[in-house]
């Protein structure tokens, strides 16, 4: 957090308990999270928070580089931050998106990074097809669903090893 801090006043901006607040519930999200998430935990940690201060906190953090938005679903964008490499299998039947643990992407990335001179801060990588459920034997996709699982929640599949 100190980092973000130190772009944050380098950028011209203030250091204030609200934009602390959306760092804190970012940092401690175990995976993407969505701006009425973080506004609903945030709130546990300062009351005063406010819906328009969450999405514009969001805004800036994305201009800066320090989070990004991923479009999980039709509802908007839910958000994490880039340090390190991100990965998913999205499904284009039913929206789910599956978390790639343990990916070898990294692998490739410290080579590039290696061969061209360039400082690779963050990545993400998504394959776009269909889950199990799916597919069909006929190609059809699957019903579509409105709203995809949440990769958080039990049950959830994830794909490599830790």
């Amino acid at each position: 957090m100190k980092y973000v801090e130190l772009q944050l006043r380098n950028a011209g901006y203030r250091r204030t308990k609200p934009r602390e607040v959306v760092l804190r519930v970012l940092q401690s999200a175990a995976d993407h999270i969505k701006p009425e998430d973080i506004l609903k935990k945030g709130r546990a940690l300062y009351p005063a928070l406010g819906r328009a201060t969450v999405y514009r906190t969001l805004e800036l953090l994305t201009r800066m580089g320090v989070v990004r938005p991923i479009y999980i679903s039709d509802d908007g964008p839910w958000y994490t931050l880039t340090a390190g490499g991100h990965h998913h299998l999205v499904c284009t039947g039913c929206g789910d998106v599956i978390e790639i643990e343990g990916c070898k992407a990294c692998d490739p990335t410290k080579a590039v990074a290696k061969r061209s001179g360039f400082r690779v801060e963050s990545h993400l990588l998504e394959f776009y097809g269909r889950c199990r459920r799916c597919q069909n034997p006929d190609g059809l996709s699957g019903r579509r669903r409105k709203q995809p699982r949440n990769p958080r929640k039990k049950g959830r599949s994830h794909v490599g090893s830790r």
